[in-house]
């Protein structure tokens, strides 16, 4: 890919930090947006936006979203080429507590996202989308593919990955604007999300805290470590497709049981477990079928679970310094 000037929004999250910081190093120009909200530990959001600052080639704007003016000022300040949309509030459980934010986040911020960027003339948007959009569907064999038609949302979150993509169906339709959707699973790694499992559990192990683990441990996911994440990101941002959608997992489904043990091993400590019944929200297990994206973005994740583990331990351990 050229070298070109890319809006990032969410820069300062999990996944928009590793994307932009690795567009930064092969010289690209980034405009980075992001809210530092305290939905989890500010201080992980900071420390990633210190990093991406120290690249002369970054810009950043403390906004939110869901601030259209405020958006479109950044837009006109900048000759941008693509718009690379990560920012969102994340979580399954706590769309059950607080619906508003996800509906002011999800829906109205990407609807801000995609009008700045019509208005500024950027005709490219790689937006995030989830594998929880999936549901509780029947699952093939060989995992979920694109193409297969949706169950029952099982979470308000999902509910809203899946209205953008409907969105941005209809304004490809409207007013032929390119868009691609990534539908991330599970994405883990250094630098994560403190509200995710295997970030809590990795605490909770430290500290003898017993772990919550729902559905009896049965739960099974497609893990996929961040570095894959970033490249399936970055190839989607190196081509314009009219309108696609893309699995982006490992291709291989874990349970939650055996992810565990890999962190009992990474971390040399066994885990206290208290086995709990089903949580509402969550979905039984994801598997992504990558067939479609290895065939037209070359994807190809090569991080397995047990190496994506011990790499987020040694990580962990020297952040907070234990």
């Amino acid at each position: 890919m050229n070298k070109q000037t890319i809006l990032v929004t969410g820069a300062a999250g999990f996944i928009g930090f590793h994307v932009a910081k690795k567009l930064l190093e092969d010289g690209h120009t980034i405009i980075g947006i992001d809210n530092i909200n305290d939905y989890y530990d500010q201080r992980l959001k900071l420390d990633r936006n210190k990093i991406l600052s120290e690249f002369e080639n970054y810009f950043f704007y403390k906004i939110d979203i869901i601030q259209r003016e405020e958006l479109e000022k950044v837009f006109s300040k900048h000759s941008i080429n693509k718009t690379c949309h990560l920012a969102a509030q994340a979580g399954v459980r706590y769309s059950l507590e607080n619906p508003f934010i996800y509906e002011e986040v999800n829906i109205r911020g990407f609807l801000n996202v995609i009008e700045a960027s019509k208005k500024s003339g950027v005709n490219d948007i790689v937006y995030a989308s989830s594998s929880s959009i999936y549901g509780n569907s029947k699952m093939p064999k060989t995992g979920f593919t694109e193409k297969d038609t949706l169950g029952d949302q099982v979470s308000f979150y999902g509910t809203t990955k899946r209205s953008n993509e409907l969105t941005a169906a209809t304004y490809h339709h409207l007013y032929k604007m390119n868009f691609t959707g990534l539908r991330f699973f599970t994405a883990y790694g250094p630098w994560g999300r403190p509200d995710m499992a295997y970030f809590s559990f990795t605490k909770a192990i430290l500290e003898d805290v017993p772990l919550k683990v729902f559905n009896f441990g049965k739960m099974k996911r497609d893990f996929t470590y961040i570095d894959d994440v970033v490249d399936g990101v970055i190839a989607a941002l190196s081509t314009s497709f009219s309108n696609e959608i893309f699995n982006i997992g490992n291709s291989h489904t874990i349970e939650l049981k055996y992810f565990i043990s890999c962190l009992e091993q990474a971390l040399g400590k066994k885990a206290v477990l208290d086995f709990v019944p089903h949580q509402s929200g969550d979905v039984y297990e994801t598997f992504a079928d990558i067939s479609h994206a290895r065939k037209q973005l070359n994807f190809k994740p090569s991080i397995e679970i047990e190496e994506g583990v011990r790499r987020f331990v040694g990580w962990y351990k020297e952040y907070y310094k234990i």
